[in-house]
């Protein structure tokens, strides 16, 4: 199950971060007006997830690459606040309910953060097993 979770999530990052380069529009309106030049941290959040998601992929670099992508997750919270913040609505860009929008803070992006740990973080050895207790 860990290997095609590393895929699929690997897959769905670097999709990500190629969505930033087709669709630039879509993602600089999303950033907050209190951060600066846009367009360079589009670009910034973009390589970083295709990078990070190729590096998922390489076992040597899964334990680095899954910290940072658990970092640029973190930075990502405050576009989710703004987003929330904007009624879930952004002119010529996202439209979704408002309840989508705290979904994703609230469930989604910590769900993906505990995917990533698992993914890269998680070693089975550690686990605690729930059905006994180890001494």
């Amino acid at each position: 199950m860990k290997p095609f979770l590393s895929i699929a999530f690997a897959a769905f990052l670097m999709v990500a971060g190629i969505s930033h380069f087709l669709y630039p529009g879509v993602y600089i309106v999303l950033i907050p007006p209190y951060l600066p030049y846009p367009e360079i941290l589009n670009v910034l959040a973009g390589s970083s997830e295709i990078i990070l998601g190729a590096a998922l992929l390489i076992p040597s670099l899964r334990r680095i690459a899954s910290i940072a992508t658990i970092l640029l997750f973190i930075v990502f919270i405050p576009v989710h606040i703004y987003f929330i913040q904007e009624g879930s609505c952004i002119d010529n860009s996202l439209c979704v309910p408002k309840w989508i929008g705290w979904l994703r803070l609230v469930l989604i992006h910590p769900v993906l953060i505990i995917l990533v740990y698992y993914i890269g973080l998680a070693s089975p050895k550690k686990h605690l097993n729930v059905f006994t207790w180890n001494k």
